[in-house]
């Protein structure tokens, strides 16, 4: 019940088990492609092509169970749970809605949308297979997301958590066994996989939705996904679309650095992809810290309480930026030892221990940017974070990445130059935008007003 979660808005409290649950899902990630290459090379290269177009599909999940997130924390901030409950049932309700319409679009078109992803001819028999039964289980995660992040944004990112470890787990062991054929499961290969992907995501959705029906002091029912509110709606477009934008701007300025990663050659990319791996995995508390920290901000702004909001949002910066330091220079010291694990080719490790130089300032930048990105996304500032990402992105990320990293001849390292100056450009905007404190104080502007009506009055 969300009256008893009030004491759950601890940054910490919320953080780890954000970070638990996406190094595990990271982790297993790995594994699970591990897993899949005992099928074939071609079946990698399916898996890999396929679910870059999921994770881009899913971003439309994200955006606007992301924005329900936001206002539900408000909402519950301000002790206004019919409302908070109202909004999470419609962001369920939209994004299976969205998942719905995706699901039936891939499940049918899977031999064309293949085509579309230039996936070869003979790759095409078992990227009709793969795109069908695992794309026309998208909405799955539509419903997934939307219920994790409900859940989450009431205060309670263990239930989650538990969640989410208990559906990997399930998926590597299914996984394993229809390829190999443990278990009495037959041997499916790629097939196998697919009903695998379907019946951990089944199991998932069914656990969420319980912990989902029992988070607000009213218990959820399935008749309450009937009701729609215009109001409520047209709310959460507000702050989910530019947070769409944001997101999209990100995927599609990083699909264009690859191409030109390609271009340098297979050693840039075959770095900038070990990289990126270990990256994720050091990163993932300070992201953890930023999620965390946007929960508690939109939970105290929507209690009026903007000092602390203020506050917290440097608490949030100060902690992650400690975090992705210390994490950054144990990577960069033992770099060429976990490069290693990857390639044996000195080219490639000599480059990516030079990266890692350079990580250590572009990780900072990035946990700047993030938390105070995060936290005006909090307090419903979202256009502001979009603007500036669409225009650094692309202009700074993208454009100096091609000018100075291809025309200018710089390489790999006059690209990685160019991401550290997005990152640091708009973390220091956001961080000049959080300090000017327009929002909170039209908040403290409102507050103030509320606070001296009449009925106001008369409760005190």
């Amino acid at each position: 019940m969300v009256k008893n979660q009030q004491n759950g808005f601890g940054l910490w409290m919320l953080a780890w088990p954000i970070f638990l649950e996406l190094f595990l899902q990271t982790l297993l990630g790995t594994v699970d492609t591990l897993m899949v290459s005992r099928i074939s090379d071609d079946a990698v290269a399916v898996v890999g092509i396929s679910n870059q177009l999921f994770g881009a599909l899913t971003t439309l999940f994200t955006t606007f169970a992301g924005g329900a997130g936001i206002l539900i924390a408000q909402r519950i901030g301000s002790g206004r749970m019919t409302e908070a409950r109202s909004i999470a049932i419609l962001g369920v309700s939209i994004s299976a809605g969205l998942g719905i319409a995706v699901s039936i679009l891939l499940f049918f078109f899977a031999g064309p949308i293949g085509s579309m992803l230039s996936i070869s001819p003979e790759l095409q028999p078992l990227s009709d297979i793969y795109i069908a039964y695992v794309g026309g289980g998208l909405f799955l995660v539509g419903m997934s997301v939307a219920l994790g992040t409900a859940i989450r944004n009431t205060g309670n990112t263990r239930g989650p958590m538990y969640t989410g470890i208990a559906v990997n787990v399930i998926h590597i062991v299914l996984n394993y066994g229809f390829i190999f054929g443990a278990f009495g499961l037959p041997q499916m290969g790629l097939a196998g996989i697919a009903i695998s992907n379907l019946v951990s995501r089944l199991i998932g959705t069914a656990v969420l939705y319980v912990l989902f029906s029992r988070s607000f002091e009213i218990r959820v029912k399935v008749k309450d996904f009937a009701a729609f509110s215009v109001r409520l709606f047209k709310e959460i477009l507000s702050i989910a679309w530019p947070l769409g934008i944001n997101s999209s701007s990100w995927v599609f300025s990083q699909l264009i650095i690859y191409s030109f990663l390609a271009q340098l050659g297979a050693e840039a990319l075959a770095v900038r992809t070990y990289l990126n791996t270990l990256e994720s995995y050091c990163f993932a508390l300070g992201f953890a810290v930023a999620m965390a920290g946007q929960i508690r901000i939109a939970h105290l702004y929507g209690g009026g309480r903007t000092q602390e909001a203020y506050t917290g949002a440097f608490r949030t910066l100060f902690v992650g930026l400690a975090i992705v330091t210390a994490n950054m220079a144990i990577l960069f010291l033992s770099g060429r030892q976990l490069l290693g694990f990857f390639t044996n080719d000195p080219v490639i490790v000599s480059l990516g221990v030079s990266l890692l130089a350079l990580n250590l300032l572009l990780q900072p930048a990035k946990m700047l940017n993030m938390a105070m990105g995060n936290a005006l996304n909090a307090i419903g500032d979202t256009r502001f974070t979009m603007y500036i990402s669409v225009v650094s992105m692309f202009l700074i990320s993208v454009g100096c990445s091609y000018l100075f990293g291809i025309m200018a001849g710089w390489g790999l390292s006059g690209i990685y130059w160019c991401m550290i100056a997005d990152e640091t450009l708009r973390g220091v905007l956001v961080l000049r935008r959080w300090r000017g404190r327009k929002r909170l104080r039209s908040r403290e502007s409102e507050a103030g007003f509320q606070s001296c009506r009449p009925e106001a009055q008369a409760s005190i």
